[in-house]
């Protein structure tokens, strides 16, 4: 009867969490000003730099707008001289009543009036100048342009609802997990018992992508969501990972392998010593110092690797059997010996010879 002697030792604990990718930095492209397209100044799919032109709309009625606000700054300038001396003048005239106060109070009213109206034009021509900029649409930030949804000769307009193009910088991004709640508070429990501790691992983070292959890039965990999402009752947790091949895209449902902690006395019991009876629960085997089979009904947490992590039912020093379970029955008296070796499904030698002589 093949038994293994259970002993404790540090478990690292993992859970793999769902998730999606997300840019790093997402911006939309809008115009701001209506307009015509007159030309597309990128190439769709390609690497942008913030500043950089995308789009120009036509700027004819802006160019006429800028010069009519020009000439109507011109002509309040004009009008400053005017005011300012006929304000001098009365100013003289009132002291030897030439002319009535009121006259020169409405002279110094006019050229305070023109003066502002002189601000005002400038703000206005400050105005036509900032418009006519808008009629070229750069890049709000840096990074890869998607397909563009305007073709010149598209009327766009302010405020539209439909972006012109979206950039996304995914040098780096983000990947955002959800987690239970309940897990999180069994974790934080098991921190406070002093069964479970954190190490300077517990931030990084593995990546399974949809192909089911591991991401060759470790990412670290940032921080957790201080809500939970009353419809799902998980929480947010958001890790980066450097992108450099442009591997991880935006949206792409993604597995995180995460580090829960380290658990310094952990039982690891053989998987192939754990059964399950008719109501599901888990049992095992195990010789007791008369040599006699015992059951034990066990809880179990998780899997790592081939083996159990054993919670409670299991002790250091039960000898578990993993050999010869068919033939084992509680109370029987047995002869515990080490398990024999697996079998792998190596081919022996000689197989192939075999093989090729039976065709």
């Amino acid at each position: 009867m093949g038994v293994v002697t259970l002993k404790s030792e540090p478990a690292t604990l993992t859970s793999e969490l769902p998730g999606r990718i997300a840019a790093v930095e997402t911006a939309e492209v809008r115009p701001q000003i209506s307009g015509v397209i007159r030309r597309r100044l990128f190439e769709e799919g390609s690497l942008v730099r913030a500043g950089q032109i995308l789009y120009e709309i036509e700027d004819a009625p802006y160019r006429a707008a800028l010069g009519s606000a020009r000439g109507g700054l011109a002509r309040a300038e004009a009008a400053i001289d005017a005011t300012r001396l006929q304000a001098e003048r009365y100013r003289e005239l009132v002291g030897i009543n030439a002319v009535s106060r009121q006259d020169a109070d409405n002279a110094v009213a006019s050229a305070k009036q023109a003066r502002a109206d002189v601000t005002a034009q400038r703000a206005a021509v400050q105005a036509a100048e900032v418009n006519l900029g808008f009629t070229r649409i750069r890049a709000p930030i840096s990074g890869r342009i998607g397909r563009s949804l305007f073709t010149p000769g598209a009327l766009v307009q302010a405020g539209q609802a439909d972006p012109l193009a979206t950039i996304q910088r995914t040098g780096t991004v983000y990947v955002d997990v959800t987690q239970s709640a309940s897990e999180i508070l069994n974790l934080r429990e098991a921190m406070r018992a002093g069964g479970l501790t954190r190490d300077n691992d517990s931030a990084r983070v593995e990546l399974l992508l949809p192909n089911g292959k591991t991401y060759p890039i470790e990412g670290r965990l940032q921080f957790s969501e201080v809500t939970v999402d009353p419809s799902t009752g998980a929480v947010t947790l958001r890790a980066t990972f450097p992108n450099p091949d442009g591997v991880l895209l935006p949206g792409m449902y993604v597995r995180a392998r995460l580090v829960d902690g380290v658990r310094q006395a952990a039982i690891l019991a053989p998987q192939q010593g754990i059964a399950r009876d008719p109501r599901g629960r888990a049992t095992a085997l195990v010789v007791n110092a008369g040599n006699k089979v015992e059951q034990r009904f066990v809880k179990t947490d998780r899997a790592i690797g081939d083996r159990w992590v054993i919670t409670s039912g299991l002790k250091p020093g039960d000898r578990l059997i993993v050999d010869g379970l068919l033939q084992a029955r509680p109370g029987v008296t047995v002869t515990p010996k080490a398990p024999q070796p697996r079998r792998t499904a190596l081919a022996r030698p000689g197989a192939a010879s075999n093989d090729k002589a039976g065709n």
